[in-house]
């Protein structure tokens, strides 16, 4: 086996508690023996932590955010920059890039590089970024002024929300870049001639986190007004989650239906659903929890009689890639309701392990909440169905050592 890299992993802001996907995979690699040092393009802003944050081992150093608010470590790094061997292609590209994209944060992304350029902790080896959005521009220019070859791992809404042109100057240059849903390894597989280097990995679960769920789940049918069927949802209050349709969905649902839906979850648009919830009439049975730490999420999966997520493509083409909640509410046992939309269906298979409709229709999702709602057996035999899916195909050491055979396959070229 080759000698393993220390490899530098360029991120948008950690630690965040919307992707534990992430967290969860650096600590799989630390784990199979890699050396990581995370480079954070943010500050966290979340108050809470998952228990996997704390079992990472690897330094975090936080570039500027905001390149006028550090303007000597910024100089710093462009007057450093002019020595780099690879200074005059990191211009020329930027400055094409700037042809195309003319922004602040075009700017923003190339002092960051020259930041990290300057600074190179740990004596890194390897770059790898997570998002092919902006983390991947930060990557991409590093790799450039320093000539130290890049990865990539691409998510949904930096796929989607990106120019073709940008995808196939990163997917060109990256050595490689895995994708978490068939939907988004095909589109980028279309946006570039060396089609080998995409590689379709999904994330799957730490399913020592999410143990088998032995207890029992309730019989509630929705007809004791003291006893109503409990719905969960889990997800940032954005428009790709689709909360304002599953509201309207829950508005739909006939009035001798009893019910509450606990909701867990951050997010700009909280004040605008509980307005419509309001205006829906159904603000009283709405619980809206804020965020939560994972041991919190999981008791709720255990406690919730149904999973619902109305996932849809916003107006910006921004849209989820599998919802990791999804996979954790599945491997419980919980039957989830949800979409036609990306990277579900590679879990949900209607009426067979879960119940999807397609997007943008509250009447049709309506009706797939009430047939869970009324019927127990139902719900057991999809959710047990559900647990089966995510144990035998989404647990996620194999994507840790997919990643690992990516890894170990270009050192052993390189060495």
């Amino acid at each position: 086996m080759p000698p393993r890299r220390k490899i530098l992993v360029v991120l948008k802001g950690y630690p965040r508690l919307s992707e534990t996907f992430i967290a969860q995979e650096l600590l799989g690699l630390e784990k199979a023996g890699f050396d990581l040092t995370l480079i954070s393009m943010r500050r966290p802003t979340d108050k809470k932590r998952h228990p996997v944050h704390e079992e990472i081992r690897a330094r975090v150093v936080y570039l500027p955010e905001y390149l006028h608010e550090e303007p000597i470590r910024v100089l710093k790094g462009l007057t450093a920059g002019f020595s780099k061997p690879g200074f005059k292609a990191l211009m020329k590209r930027f400055l094409a890039d700037l042809k195309r994209d003319l922004s602040r944060n075009r700017f923003r992304r190339l002092g960051q590089a020259l930041v990290l350029g300057r600074e190179w902790p740990d004596e890194g080896e390897w770059l790898h970024a997570h998002f092919i959005h902006t983390p991947a521009s930060v990557t991409e220019y590093a790799s450039i002024l320093t000539d130290t070859p890049w990865t990539c791992s691409a998510h949904a809404k930096d796929i989607w929300t990106s120019p073709d042109w940008e995808l196939n100057e990163k997917l060109g240059s990256a050595r490689w870049t895995v994708t978490c849903t068939r939907t988004g390894y095909e589109h980028m597989r279309t946006l570039t001639s060396r089609k080998e280097a995409v590689h379709l990995s999904y994330h799957g679960l730490d399913l020592a986190r999410f143990g088998h769920f032995a207890g029992e789940r309730s019989d509630r049918t929705g007809s004791e007004p003291d006893d109503p069927a409990l719905i969960l949802s889990v997800g940032r209050a954005v428009e790709k989650k689709g909360y304002d349709v599953l509201l309207r969905a829950l508005a739909l649902l006939p009035a001798d239906l009893n019910w509450r839906m606990d909701h867990i979850g951050g997010g700009e648009e909280l004040a605008k659903l509980k307005a419509l919830a309001s205006e829906l009439g159904i603000s009283g049975r709405i619980v809206w929890k804020g965020a939560m730490a994972q041991e919190d999420v999981l008791d709720h999966y255990r406690r919730a009689d149904l999973f619902a997520l109305a996932c849809r493509i916003a107006a910006n083409g921004d849209r989820d890639g599998l919802p990791n909640v999804l996979v954790e509410a599945s491997s419980q046992r919980l039957v989830c309701v949800s979409t036609e939309v990306s990277g579900v269906p590679e879990l949900l298979k209607n009426g067979e392990n879960g119940l999807v409709v397609p997007p943008e229709d509250p009447a049709l999702l309506a009706r797939a909440l009430e047939a869970a709602i009324r019927d127990p057996a139902l719900r057991k035999r999809l959710g047990d169905a559900a647990e089966n899916q995510v144990r035998e195909h989404f647990d996620y050491h194999s994507s840790i050592r997919q990643l690992t055979g990516l890894f170990e396959a270009e050192w052993q070229k390189a060495s």
